[in-house]
């Protein structure tokens, strides 16, 4: 094969049949309507009119003719010929014996449909690939394949397999070097330069400038956060920021720049000027933003978890040590206050009610009395000991260890004065104020005496008033500027979090409101937006829907309630549900299952990821990140080691073998090179398509019911991307993979967050950003998902929320009409959803959720930005009236439908079958995440997700087999019980030790399965 990018098999392939196509295509490309038969019936005999019906719907299956009808599947032949009521299909033989025949059937039908030839399309062809390339940056496969399909919906007859491959692969390397081109010409002589130096070892050290840049920080310290925001600060010299490389497309910005960040400096030095210059420029670019959202991530993390929650901890510390003093102490006070009440009260006789003076009657007498029982000395020493170990009447709960925070002053004055010197802060009006102080700071910093003029008084909530203003040994007049320090630094913390504050040259911790659609391009967007959620430009009679939906639901679910026992009200009015009896497996269902996971053929996971590839060329999706066009020989030997040594997290040498595709230079490079998240992203779409084709797939769903979840991780390296969680990560940080499945047991895709947020912040990102697959319809999550404005985010979005209400009782369900009567649920139904604040604002929720839908700005940072110290902003409030439409529904469903319940109930437990299998998987290092940075673990979970998928989908398809395998011979196979099986089965696959990466023959595009009555030896 000339063009290096294609296989012999898939040259092969090309404009051909592979096999029969399955019922869905042969429905769709094969069916004959009214004006197909019309032409068909024009001609004669039964083998003419066979023939050219094949004719016709061979090109437009393959957008060829065929030279020989023989070369057609008879499973296609057959489905024609049944609606020509031709009985014997066999006629088709004779259809080739007059070659005439043949060319006057392609030349009319070329008339008739109106095909062109290539040629008089060639130039239009390359113009459409050269704008693919540029915007896309895809591999040469996928331009290949795309122009097979552009050349299809324009009826233009295929060209020969080597001209269209030179045609892709030479446009794509023109919009390569053009790529690299403009990049270069954006550069004057000093900034090539500048560049290039990057690529020097300075003497005396063991890296290049480029490698020491691209690390970012890994520990949580003072020192650590300075390091960062020089690192910032440094490569923000380098100018690069300040081009204007707006003309390139940003997806092919970051190729180049992951190319420059994951490359070995050496292999950059190789290219020629305007490519390397063009990576170098790329990544700097990249990393003048990746740098400070590195030092803000620090920054986020080292207040969170090394100042704030230290200082609660040893606060809490050391009230248990002083806990005995002050018990003691108060004991003393407590008998001496007795004795106070008892000596100066009145007496009083209760049986004859005769009132008698107090015992003493001056104040010397009431000492001697209170002094016979506890010294004058320890008395004092008792008080000075409470007003010593116990705040203050007027203080608040956090003054201590607020106080705690103020000596650790030390973690934060090496990096004050850079904070705000290399972020670029900005602020809303709320936030104008908490930024206006942090600037304000490195003027404070180590002078004698701050005057109460030079600090915002107005900042000081709570217990740092008295912190700030009445230090000890402060000046009348001063005030503790170290204390004011940590009071702005607090509430930036918070206002970070919540975008009130932000950096402008950040990417991650930026301005999320100007990311929002709006002006012009708002009203671009809208109608199509609001057209593709269904969602109406005003909001009266949608929300009266709504309404009359919500009031018919309670109405029609209350009057069956006599009749159904699953749910009760206690005494308070609050609603309860029986618990869900799990269903009995049926002994059909036990005798198949068994029968099913005997038959699966023993195989090594290398082995299943080989023979996955060669069903779906999933592994044609890792293309080279330099752009190169030549793939290395059995690269698909080296994607599926290195995807055991990740997804297994069992490193290289356990697949290091003797084959060249095996050897330790060899995995490094693809690793470097091949293997990212855009590959693994794309290599899954391709499984998760092949999966929805398989019958047993399709009978356990349709794809449209997902659930989202999350995994932990340990991690026991230090890290910035791990958080602390005692519950999940013992002493260790950690991180979630927070991931997504379909009803189809396929994974769709998912993100890894640090530590254990939410899953509700991210939900929503996490189903916009999915692989592949139908959109779902149904989201189930688990109770940590939940929230009202989530719950409105996701019915705006079009989907219908289901998450698990592990809270049931203590949820508030919500009405509209205060007046209405809806039997026993009157007392649930407790809350009111404010229809006039919905509409008040609706303008406003349709550009967030548009906003939302096209990508423009994350779900995570809007749903951020929408609450207040837990407490929703007038927007988030409306779009959580909105939601509790929507939640009150799905309670209601749930009281009302076991069968809703227990089918969420399935695609949970579904959730946790892949995740028992990924624990099976990933069980090197004791499952535990060894990678520092972000973007190496998703990368490592990226594989983790594609082993699972390739081995759920290996599993599918030989269950499938197995099922038909058992129906032929007479087995009792019932519907009902194919749906109940697992793909998540392992007892066959060797995922230990050395493996085996042989991929045998496979005549049949199977193994055999294995004998029914085969004992399983292991």
């Amino acid at each position: 094969m000339p063009v290096e990018f294609l296989t012999d098999e898939q040259a092969a392939g090309y404009a051909a049949f592979r096999g029969a196509p399955p019922r869905s295509e042969l429905e769709r490309f094969f069916f004959l309507d009214d004006a197909d038969r019309e032409l068909i019936e024009s001609k004669r005999r039964a083998h003419n009119r066979l023939g050219f019906a094949v004719q016709l719907t061979t090109v437009r299956f393959l957008g060829v003719f065929l030279d020989d009808a023989a070369d057609v599947p008879a499973e296609v032949v057959d489905y024609l010929a049944e609606q020509l009521d031709i009985a014997d299909s066999s006629v088709l033989k004779a259809y080739g014996e007059r070659e005439k025949t043949r060319f006057e059937h392609m030349w009319e039908l070329r008339r008739l449909l109106e095909y062109r030839e290539f040629a008089e399309m060639e130039a239009e062809l390359r113009a459409w690939v050269d704008a693919r390339a540029w915007t896309t940056g895809e591999g040469p496969k996928a331009l290949f394949d795309a122009a097979v399909g552009w050349l299809r919906e324009r009826r233009v007859l295929l060209p020969g397999v080597t001209t269209l491959a030179r045609l892709v692969a030479s446009v794509r390397e023109a919009a390569n070097q053009r790529l690299w081109d403009t990049l270069y010409g954006l550069l004057n002589t000093g900034q090539r330069a500048v560049l290039d130096s990057l690529l020097v070892v300075p003497s005396g050290q063991r890296v290049s400038e480029l490698d020491r840049l691209r690390r970012g920080p890994v520990r949580v310290s003072g020192p650590q956060m300075k390091w960062s925001l020089e690192r910032a600060r440094e490569i923000a010299d380098l100018g690069m920021g300040e081009l204007d490389v707006s003309g390139i497309p940003p997806r092919r910005l970051a190729e180049l720049s992951r190319y420059g960040v994951d490359g070995k400096a050496t292999l950059l030095r190789r290219h020629g000027d305007s490519r390397r210059l063009a990576t170098l420029l790329s990544t700097s670019v990249y990393l003048t933003t990746r740098a400070v959202d590195d030092a803000l991530d620090l920054l986020e993390v080292l207040v969170a978890t090394k100042l704030l929650a230290r200082a609660e901890r040893d606060t809490a510390k050391e009230k248990l040590k002083t806990l005995p003093k002050v018990e003691r102490a108060g004991a003393k006070l407590a008998t001496a206050f007795q004795v106070v009440f008892d000596t100066t009260s009145e007496q009083v006789d209760t049986d004859t009610g005769e009132v008698s003076p107090p015992k003493v009657a001056t104040l010397d007498a009431m000492w001697e009395q209170i002094e016979a029982v506890i010294p004058r000395k320890e008395l004092a020493a008792a008080i000075s000991a409470l007003f010593e170990l116990t705040p203050p009447l007027d203080s608040d709960a956090d003054e201590a260890w607020r106080a705690m925070l103020v000596t650790r002053f030390g973690t934060v004055r090496p990096f004050l004065k850079l904070l705000v010197e290399v972020v670029d802060f900005g602020a809303t009006p709320e936030g104008l104020p908490v930024l206006k102080a942090l600037k304000s700071l490195p003027d404070l910093m180590g002078r004698k005496k701050v005057g109460h003029a030079e600090i915002d008084t107005g900042l000081l909530v709570g217990s740092w008033r008295r912190l700030v203003l009445s230090a000890p040994n402060q000046e009348p007049g001063a005030v503790d500027w170290k204390a004011y320090t940590f009071c702005v630094l607090e509430q930036v913390h918070r206002m970070l979090r919540r975008k009130e504050v932000f950096a402008k040259n950040s990417s991650k911790w930026g301005d999320p409101r100007a990311k929002l659609l709006a002006g012009e391009a708002w009203e671009q967007a809208k109608l199509t937006v609001l057209a593709s959620l269904g969602l109406p430009e005003g909001a009266g009679e949608h929300l009266a829907a709504r309404a009359a939906l919500l009031d018919g639901t309670y109405q029609e679910v209350a009057s069956r309630l006599p009749t159904n026992a699953q749910i009760v009200f206690d005494d308070a009015g609050r609603l309860h549900f029986a618990a869900l009896e799990p269903e009995p497996e049926p002994v059909s269902l036990l005798e198949l299952r068994a029968a099913v996971n005997a038959m699966l053929p023993r195989v090594d996971l290398p082995e299943v990821l080989l023979e996955v590839f060669s069903w779906t060329g999933a592994d044609q999706a890792f293309t080279s990140v330099t752009g190169g066009e030549a793939r290395l020989k059995d690269l698909h030997v080296t994607i599926a080691a290195l995807l055991v040594a990740h997804g297994c997290n069992v490193g290289y040498t356990p697949v290091i073998g003797g084959l060249d595709a095996l050897k330790y230079g060899r995995l490094s490079h693809v690793d470097q090179t091949y293997l990212r998240l855009e590959t693994y992203r794309a290599a899954n779409a391709a499984l998760i398509g092949a999966q929805a084709s398989i019958p047993l797939a399709q009978a356990w769903g349709g794809g449209l019911v997902a659930s989202v979840d999350g995994m932990r991780f340990v991690v026991p390296v230090p890290s910035v991307y791990a958080r602390p969680n005692p519950r999940y990560f013992g002493r260790r940080g950690g991180a979630t993979w927070l991931n997504m499945i379909n009803d189809q047991a396929a994974g769709l895709g998912g993100k890894v967050v640090a530590g254990t947020p939410r899953d509700s912040l991210y939900v929503l990102d996490v189903l916009y950003d999915r692989d592949g697959g139908r959109r779902p319809e149904m989201i189930v999550t688990d109770t940590a998902s939940y929230s009202d404005i989530v719950f409105g985010l996701l019915t705006l979005a079009g989907f219908t929320y289901a998450p698990q209400l592990a809270d049931l009782p203590d949820q508030k369900m919500w009405r509209i009409d205060r007046a209405a009567d809806y039997g026993a649920f009157q007392e649930a139904a407790r809350g009111r959803v404010d229809l006039v604040r919905v509409e008040r604002h609706w303008e406003d929720i349709l550009r967030i959720i548009g906003s939302i839908h096209t990508g423009a700005v994350r779900a995570y940072d809007v749903i951020r930005m929408l609450s207040r110290d837990g407490r929703p902003t007038p927007l988030g409030d409306a779009i959580a009236h909105y939601g509790r439409i929507a939640k009150t529904l799905h309670i209601l469903r749930l009281a009302d439908e076991p069968g809703y319940r227990r089918q969420i109930k399935t695609q949970a437990n579904l959730q946790e079958g892949r995740h028992a299998l990924a624990r099976k998987i990933f069980h090197g290092r004791a499952g535990q995440l060894y990678q520092n940075y972000q973007d190496g673990m998703e990368d490592q979970i990226g594989a983790l997700g594609l082993v699972l998928n390739a081995l759920v989908l290996f599993n599918t398809r030989y269950m499938d087999a197995a099922v038909a395998r058992l129906r032929a011979d007479g087995f009792d196979v019932r519907d009902r019980d194919v749906a109940h099986l697992s793909p998540f089965v392992r007892h066959h696959v060797n995922m230990l030790g050395r493996y085996s990466f042989q991929l045998p023959e496979l005549p049949g595009g199977l193994r055999p399965l294995r004998d029914l009555s085969a004992v399983d030896e292991r």
